[in-house]
């Protein structure tokens, strides 16, 4: 009965560990690179994401971000453009709205108080 018992707690303790975010996903620059993360997967409709700048140099930044699905035969071009909001510390959320599923651009563009403006790049399928 005590092996028994010891197979059910670790069962659940490795599946509490596994908790964690339901979407990671890391855009890039050569300046920097942005972890976005979500505690439920993308989906179409509003979606809230998490994002943390890699570089100390950014971190104090503004930052928007641009969710875009190019037109295609017979479809629109779409997108959804927000400004994130700072949480401090190079973290960020904002909420952006995907309208249909399909591979959508992401561009996320880091305005530092001083230099230049950066652009990271990655792509979401949903």
């Amino acid at each position: 009965m005590k092996t028994f018992t010891k197979i059910i707690l670790t069962a659940l303790l490795g599946v509490s560990l596994l908790q964690g975010a339901a979407f990671e996903k890391v855009a890039k620059s050569r300046a920097t690179q942005i972890m976005m993360s979500s505690e439920k997967p993308l989906s179409t409709g509003n979606n809230t994401i998490l994002l943390e700048v890699g570089h100390k140099n950014y971190k104090d930044s503004t930052m928007k971000v641009k969710v875009f699905m190019p037109a295609m035969p017979g479809m629109p071009y779409m997108e959804s453009i927000t400004d994130a909001k700072s949480l401090g510390n190079g973290k960020f959320t904002t909420n952006v709205n995907i309208s249909m599923g399909g591979t959508w651009q992401v561009h996320i563009f880091l305005t530092p108080k001083t230099g230049k403006k950066v652009r990271a790049k990655t792509s979401l399928n949903i």
